[in-house]
């Protein structure tokens, strides 16, 4: 008998995350979601101000803690593959700057755990919480089984499926930026922005599409603009976040348990360049605010002129490393210093790669 046109929608894993991603009542203080640091109306980073840790990380539950990294878009989180070590030897994938959640069900079960995050004590506080909602309980009984609440494990496990199912979605990733028109025939880039393209898939030029490019092919179709490596390029300490936290160097892939190597230390995943140009602050700190600001860093290593040894944000030379061991050298240093004329070419191409719901985002 075909249902009645009044009849609610039907719920699915999807529906179900999409609540659990929005519910403050997750949090200890039912005061912070997965949305509040991850919202879609900024390509899923944190929009709040947060002057304590200078605009770099976000504020936890409880309205004063702080972490140390910056909380990076979830927008084609999907596409990283599950942590782990390839013929190379090289770690690859898993979601956090360092990969400890193997997967994105893994990864959506750490906020509501970390004590500077939603803050609660254990799995069974947060299934407890699902509880109090009658249609979560209906939901998770149709979806996952009848009772599946009365485990906390099951239950726990569950809702991170839930979550994981929602951000699968493509609400996340729906590849519809200028370049994904660019690349479907349906609109043109600017000469600035082709000069962009051509420079950043440059193997002459520019090394960015070594580590942002996941495609063999590069450039073609749903690329990423990752491809899930961990290195360690030099990014400074991030001055006024230690200040605020009290945290010691941030040693990045070696935090993850699975990795018991110093040579390790000051890595962290490459990100996608996805929305790249309305994500900052930047690095995994946060210590850059602007995006041109980034390409100058990258360039630094290249570029003879004295003028590319500053930082323009703070108009002195660029802060050492924060973890000088381990640097990605080979990566780093790729050729010719750019001009500026390439360097404000670059800018203008990773400003394509922005969502099209996110364009009147972009900084001009």
């Amino acid at each position: 008998m075909p249902g009645n046109a009044a009849d609610p929608p039907a719920v699915t894993p999807e529906s179900l995350g999409n609540d659990l991603f929005f519910d403050v009542n997750l949090s200890k203080n039912r005061a912070q979601a997965c949305a509040s640091c991850h919202s879609p109306n900024l390509a899923f980073t944190d929009p709040r101000a947060n002057a304590k840790g200078a605009g770099a990380v976000s504020v936890g539950d409880d309205g004063k803690s702080i972490g140390e990294r910056n909380a990076p878009t979830a927008t084609y989180a999907s596409f990283a593959p599950e942590f782990h070590i390839n013929a190379k030897g090289k770690a690859v994938g898993g979601l956090f700057l360092d990969g400890r959640a193997k997967t994105l069900e893994e990864q959506a079960g750490g906020p509501p755990l970390n004590p500077v995050e939603m803050g609660m004590p254990d799995k069974a506080s947060v299934v407890a919480r699902l509880k109090e909602n009658p249609s979560y309980v209906a939901a998770f009984n149709t979806l996952y089984g009848a009772g599946v609440l009365d485990d906390v494990e099951k239950g726990f496990a569950a809702m991170t499926s839930a979550i994981a199912a929602f951000e699968r979605t493509p609400q996340f990733a729906p590849f519809d930026s200028k370049y994904d028109r660019y690349l479907r025939g349906e609109e043109k880039l600017t000469d600035q922005e082709e000069l962009g393209r051509v420079l950043f898939f440059s193997t002459q030029f520019t090394n960015c599409s070594q580590c942002h490019k996941l495609n063999v092919m590069g450039g073609s179709e749903k690329e990423v603009f990752s491809n899930f490596e961990y290195h360690n390029v030099g990014t400074p300490a991030n001055a006024a976040l230690h200040a605020a936290n009290g945290k010691p160097a941030d040693r990045g892939l070696s935090a993850n348990p699975a990795i018991k190597s110093t040579a390790e230390e000051g890595k962290f995943k490459v990100p996608t360049l996805r929305n790249v140009a309305v994500t900052g602050p930047y690095m995994h700190n946060g210590v850059f605010n602007d995006l041109r600001t980034v390409v100058l860093f990258y360039d630094k290593y290249n570029s003879k002129a004295r003028k590319r040894q500053i930082n323009p944000e703070t108009g002195k030379p660029w802060d050492p490393p924060e973890v000088p061991q381990n640097l990605s050298m080979k990566e780093l240093e790729t050729g010719p210093g750019l001009d500026d004329r390439r360097v404000d070419a670059l800018v203008a191409f990773l400003k394509t790669l922005t969502d099209k719901r996110y364009e009147p985002l972009i900084p001009q």
